[in-house]
């Protein structure tokens, strides 16, 4: 997650995900002789934690070491095998996960099969605590925050580009509201993208000036506004870290640090100075009136059109 700072699914509303895990987890403790055939009918993501493991899935070959994770669409044939003289350890979790009821949200993304956690110094010590809380035949609630998270670290590293609506969701409301909230994804995951609310129209399988208007009226503000919206938290986000205004403003390319300025008060409701006093003030326990856990909420004006 390194220049998208929210990330690909920062977009994604909270509620309009559902995971499920469609059975207990697997504890893999593979000897040499292991060997496995088969599909699933849901998703399966398998970590290594010792050992190695070798796998062909859809014609295509994957060795798993310490670090490495692969997920196994469903459907998808694999044949796997223990490949090293140490124990093959790890954990394999099926499961599915959807996007308002009823879309696959692992179908809408190009990922890469297999990949290195980039944050493995973080997920190693989780995966193992998942491993060893897990029940032997059922599934508990702390498990699936735990892999929740784990997956979403899977699909941050894995991530390439969102495909596009299926032609058969296009003519439906369903296929609107998916494309849309594809689109305000891609947006908040790289708001530093001069083109990115221009693109997101044009990839849009819908007439630009249609696809505008109901992207307004499902999001509140047109595609450019949103950005310009998602930048100003950008900068929310530097100015609380310490960031002066001028270095703000670059880092969210703006080369005029009066302009920003401007244009952090227009859509934020305070300039940049006072937000910075703001933060200072609330860290320091002097609370506004009314808002006694010490917190505003931004932005501070309507929204702008």
């Amino acid at each position: 997650m390194d220049k998208n700072e929210g990330g690909v699914l920062a977009g994604i509303p909270e509620s309009a995900l559902k995971l499920t895990l469609t059975r207990s987890t697997i504890k893999m403790q593979h000897s040499r002789t292991w060997r496995v055939d088969k599909s699933n009918s849901v998703h399966d993501l398998i970590i290594c934690l010792t050992g190695s493991g070798s796998y062909v899935v859809d014609d295509e070959a994957h060795t798993l070491t310490p670090g490495d994770a692969m997920l196994i669409p469903a459907g998808s044939r694999f044949v796997g095998w223990h490949a090293s003289g140490e124990a093959y350890t790890g954990v394999a979790q099926h499961f599915t996960l959807d996007l308002f009821g009823k879309h696959d949200l692992i179908a809408q993304m190009r990922i890469r099969r297999t990949v290195r956690f980039s944050r493995w110094e973080l997920i190693e010590p989780l995966v193992h605590h998942y491993r060893d809380i897990a029940p032997a035949s059922s599934t508990t609630l702390t498990q699936h925050h735990l892999f929740m998270f784990i997956l979403i670290a899977f699909l941050e590293d894995a991530f390439i580009a969102w495909n596009a609506p299926p032609v058969s969701a296009v003519g439906n409301a369903e296929g609107i509201s998916l494309a849309i909230m594809l689109a305000a994804t891609r947006i908040t995951a790289d708001p530093l993208d001069g083109e990115i609310a221009e693109r997101v129209v044009t990839d849009a399988p819908y007439n630009p000036d249609y696809f505008k208007r109901e992207f307004r009226r499902q999001i509140g503000w047109t595609p450019r506004k949103f950005q310009e919206f998602k930048r100003m938290e950008r900068a929310m986000n530097l100015l609380a870290s310490g960031n002066s205004v001028s270095e703000t403003a670059a880092l969210v390319g703006y080369s005029d640090a009066y302009y920003f300025s401007r244009m952090f008060k227009r859509h934020i409701g305070t300039s940049p100075a006072g937000y910075k006093l703001a933060v200072r003030e609330s860290q320091d326990g002097k609370f506004p009136r009314g808002e006694e856990d010490g917190q505003v909420i931004y932005p501070l004006v309507e929204r702008v059109e």
